[in-house]
């Protein structure tokens, strides 16, 4: 399993092609097709010259019925952030479509069928939407001309709403039924004869829209991963090894299979080390009739474990060895100026170390799959967030073809990134094989928490110079974490440059010498992404290091990232990076630049939203941070009040968002409002930590979330109008959430945050 695009750099697609399904075209995608217009998109990507060089995919969207029923195929997966009702707004908007005639029909998981479906990197919408535009405005189109063929007009006569064309002249009016067959005879239009619509003609693009699986999530309808059925299905529960890279010595399974419903015990080989981010983890796994039994068979195992390299890792210790270790020199991976130099003539140097533990995802659905296995072919209903991958990797396992495997995407309770990874469903495919049963493998909480792909701990020690204008003349970042290339790769010691882009190397601040070091941090845990990756660790350290800074200049903090932004230009970084590369989320900086003007609108409005500079209580503090992620221009204002034992209350929060064009903007306040509630988790209550190379936490009682006494109580979300290309809504709102925090903390009880989870008793 490759690391997604917006780790590595890779651009996605960049032309669409509209293309006029078949009756064949749709038998191959499971029977939509009963007749009327049928439209695809196919994605392609161009060369220097602008010529086609390669097609992604035949990814076919969009039917009308002569009933004059709408069928959209959402191929993206859907865990609370709305993609599959904001895609598809998007095409019946352009299409002028009656929203209520609009049916949603999630896709399987095929590359070929469908493109890229690989959903996480909060790149969705940006990849997306203008593909999704122009199918709509095609089959807008083909629907006018048809009209217009009918009543002899000028197309220019005729318009689309409410899933009706409209002869504006005369008011004479057809349903979309009533000419999808004339529709389908046309010929496609030339791209250079589509039109999209004046944003101001919008009706559902830039305003909110509920979800479409509201109704049926409330009521208990929806169908999520651990809901999945099949007749005959069992359930299996595995005794993994507690240490990564360890394997099955021996185990006696004697006990086991006395319990009542227990059927089988199947061994599970793991793939030793590197764990890599695609291959199960080496256990014992219990078959049984239900759930109870199979837990308590597996409580019954005796399992004998050679617990490997990692047996002795503690993380207490591995964070106090990269504490030493970033005192040093390191790695250059940025350098602009001279950080020597700024040091040895300043009037003050701030230095500070800032630690963050490592992360589970703790996603509301533990991982779960059912796989029936048979005749050659396999088939998987699965939470996903990245159904070809799995399906790939299945495929390869099980030595099959890729077209004998079928991946069912189920909702997603939750996902943050966990989800992208196929090892649970590869544990379900590898025993329904062995066993020749349909089974279902359920992750407990224990098991999520224990055997996670974590978001790596991290040490950073910031030094900032000021000289004796008090002007801030040096910015020197080192950094130490595992990184997620080294569960693929043990020689991997340092971070990426895609890590490093995501809030560190990125540094946009005005300073004449700026140095970015990194440190080897070897991992020993099963690292992936989380919920806005390594902009967590690394906004936490720069964005409370620039209080301080504003703090030692006598400046007002929301001032001080104003001018030191500086004046408004476009910024890249690649000319400071040597060798090294400036991922910008998989996107050209040409077409997705780094704007000061957006940062620096972002924050002065969020400060007039937030009242900044108001008069507070004794004991309370507002707090800002500003940081640009997945495209995204973010800047937030916490309100914190600090009570008798330390207590920490959140009365506000203040977002202020610009993600180009707001498709949907309930979901991009939804959002945000559980981006600060995830955030504030992270940031006051979650830690995991290993010792003997076993995570210590159990449950939720050990990794704590925040109740919600302890969640921020009111949550404004401020969205920016403008018509620039859409970018990343799930991952923004996490990253400036917590130094803001820290930050508010500071001014509430002068007390300076370091290490997080937040303590202030310590």
């Amino acid at each position: 399993m490759k690391i997604p695009a917006s780790f590595d750099g890779k651009t996605d697609a960049s032309s669409t092609e509209i293309f006029k399904a078949s009756r064949r075209d749709f038998l191959k995608i499971g029977g939509l097709f009963s007749g009327g217009l049928a439209l695809g998109v196919s994605l392609f990507s161009c060369n220097e010259k602008g010529e086609k060089t390669a097609t992604l995919a035949p990814n076919v969207y969009l039917t009308i019925s002569s009933a004059g029923d709408i069928t959209l195929i959402a191929h993206r997966s859907e865990m609370g952030q709305g993609i599959r009702t904001s895609l598809p707004l998007v095409i019946a908007d352009e299409l002028g479509a009656d929203w209520s005639k609009v049916k949603i029909v999630q896709a399987e998981g095929d590359e070929k069928k469908y493109g890229n479906q690989n959903t996480d990197g909060s790149f969705s919408i940006r990849m997306f939407y203008k593909p999704m535009r122009e199918a709509g405005a095609t089959a807008r189109l083909l629907l006018l001309q048809a009209a217009a063929n009918r009543w002899k007009v000028s197309v220019t006569e005729c318009d689309t709403q409410n899933s009706q064309v409209i002869h504006t002249t005369s008011g004479k009016k057809l349903d979309f039924g009533e000419l999808v067959e004339e529709a389908q005879k046309l010929p496609v239009p030339a791209a250079a004869n589509i039109k999209l619509k004046d944003p101001g003609r919008f009706t559902m693009i830039g305003k909110a829209t509920p979800i479409v699986d509201l109704h049926d999530i409330v009521s208990g309808q929806a169908v999520f991963g651990i809901d999945a059925f099949a007749e005959g299905m069992k359930i299996a529960v595995i005794k993994r090894c507690p240490v990564v890279g360890g394997s099955v010595k021996s185990f006696d399974d004697k006990k086991a299979l006395a319990v009542p419903g227990v059927l089988k015990v199947i061994p599970i080989k793991g793939p030793g080390l590197p764990a890599t981010l695609s291959k199960p983890l080496s256990g014992v796994a219990v078959i049984a009739e239900n759930t109870w039994a199979a837990i308590k068979g597996r409580d019954l195992l005796e399992v004998q474990w050679d617990l490997g390299p990692n047996a002795t890792y503690s993380s207490a210790e591995d964070i106090a060895r990269l504490t030493k270790e970033v005192a040093r020199a390191g790695t250059v991976r940025r350098n602009r100026g001279d950080f020597a130099a700024a040091k040895a003539g300043a009037k003050k140097v701030i230095e500070h170390t800032y630690i963050a533990p490592y992360l589970a995802h703790a996603t509301l659905e533990p991982p779960c799959a059912l796989a029936v296995v048979k005749d050659g072919r396999c088939e998987v209903w699965a939470c996903t967030q990245n159904p070809q991958g799995a399906r790939d990797i299945l495929a390869e396992t099980l030595g099959i073809p890729v077209d004998k495997v079928k991946i069912n995407i189920t909702l997603l309770g939750g996902a943050f990134g966990r989800k992208s990874k196929p090892d649970f469903m590869l544990e379900a495919a590898l025993l329904a094989k062995e066993s020749g049963l349909p089974v279902k493998v359920q992750w407990t909480r224990e098991d999520d928490l224990h055997h996670d792909y974590f978001h790596a701990l991290s040490v950073q020690r910031v030094v900032a110079t000021l000289d004796a204008q008090n002007k801030l003349t040096g910015w020197n970042h080192h950094i130490a974490y595992p990184s997620i290339s080294a569960t693929e790769d043990q020689s991997v010691v340092q971070p990426s440059d895609g890590e490093l882009g995501l809030g560190a190397t990125d540094f946009p601040y005005q300073v004449p010498a700026i140095r970015i070091e990194t440190h080897d941090a070897p991992a020993h845990l099963r690292i992936g992404w989380l919920r806005s990756v390594r902009n967590i660790p690394q906004a936490f350290a720069v964005a409370t290091m620039m209080d301080e800074v504003a703090e030692a200049r006598g400046v007002d903090p929301v001032a001080n990232a104003l001018e030191l932004l500086g004046e408004d230009r476009n910024l890249t970084f690649e000319q400071e990076m040597g060798k090294g590369k400036y991922p910008n989320y998989g996107e050209s900086i040409t077409d997705y630049p780094w704007e000061v003007a957006r940062m620096k609108a972002v924050i002065q409005r969020v400060a007039k939203e937030a009242g900044w500079g108001k008069k507070l209580p004794k004991g309370s503090g507002l707090g800002f941070a500003a940081h640009k992620s997945f495209l995204t221009y973010v800047a937030c204002i916490v309100e914190v009040r600090v009570e008798a034992g330390n207590k920490i209350v959140i009365p506000h929060v203040h977002y202020a968002v610009d993600c180009g064009t707001a498709v949907n903007t309930d979901r991009i306040r939804s959002q945000f409002e559980g981006g600060a509630q995830f955030s504030a988790s992270l940031a006051l209550k979650s830690a995991i930590t290993v010792k003997n190379g076993q995570v210590e936490q159990n449950n939720f009682d050990g990794y704590q979330l925040i109740r919600m006494p302890e969640s921020p109580k009111e949550i404004h979300v401020h969205i920016m109008e403008n018509q620039a290309k859409p970018t990343g809504i799930g991952e923004p709102p996490v990253p400036p959430f917590t130094p803001a925090l820290c930050n508010a903390i500071y001014a509430a009880t002068g007390k300076r945050i370091y290490t997080l989870p937040i303590d202030l008793k310590g």
